[in-house]
């Protein structure tokens, strides 16, 4: 090839190396986070989805998306999933709506709108949605710990946010 050709140029794709180290990146933070527990009946409520929080409104909703559902299945491994792999798969995926919907309320309205949209569900809508599971027991048991735990990893990851983009990093 001649050096005064073009390359041909790549379509990219969804899975670029620089998305995929980021992806891994945050991931990991998730996972430490994840061992930073909340007192909670389950034993799952922890620091793990602040960097997906942080994610969705860094990097996209589909990345909050994956960081949000696969740091809470971390989470759940280290507590040998304790209510069984079906509800925690289904938390992930609540985790995972959680991170788009803060990501949209953020990008349309305001971060701290987000921020409380997402306490709320996170916090509320999500342990209300395991009342047909565990009864209302089981929701007002994870109610506050939930709740608690929600706000402190959304406003960390909407602390992060504001700093990084000061920073002009993102």
């Amino acid at each position: 090839m001649n050096v005064n050709q073009k390359m041909p140029s790549v379509k990219k794709g969804f899975w670029t190396p620089r998305r995929v180290a980021r992806l891994a990146i945050v991931i990991a933070l998730s996972a430490v986070g994840g061992f930073i527990k909340i007192p909670s009946p389950t034993g799952t409520v922890a620091l793990d989805s602040a960097p997906g929080f942080f994610a969705a409104v860094a990097f996209g909703p589909i990345d909050g998306a994956i960081v949000g559902g696969v740091g809470h299945l971390f989470t759940a491994a280290t507590t040998g999933f304790p209510m069984g792999l079906p509800l925690h798969l289904f938390v992930a995926l609540q985790q995972a709506v959680w991170a788009i919907l803060f990501w949209l309320v953020a990008r349309k309205v305001n971060l701290w709108v987000g921020v409380i949209a997402a306490v709320i569900c996170n916090g509320v809508i999500a342990p209300a949605l395991f009342i047909p599971i565990g009864g209302v027991g089981l929701f007002l048991s994870l109610l506050l710990p939930l709740t608690v735990g929600s706000a402190i990893n959304i406003i960390i990851s909407a602390i992060a946010y504001k700093i990084v983009k000061k920073s002009n990093m993102v």
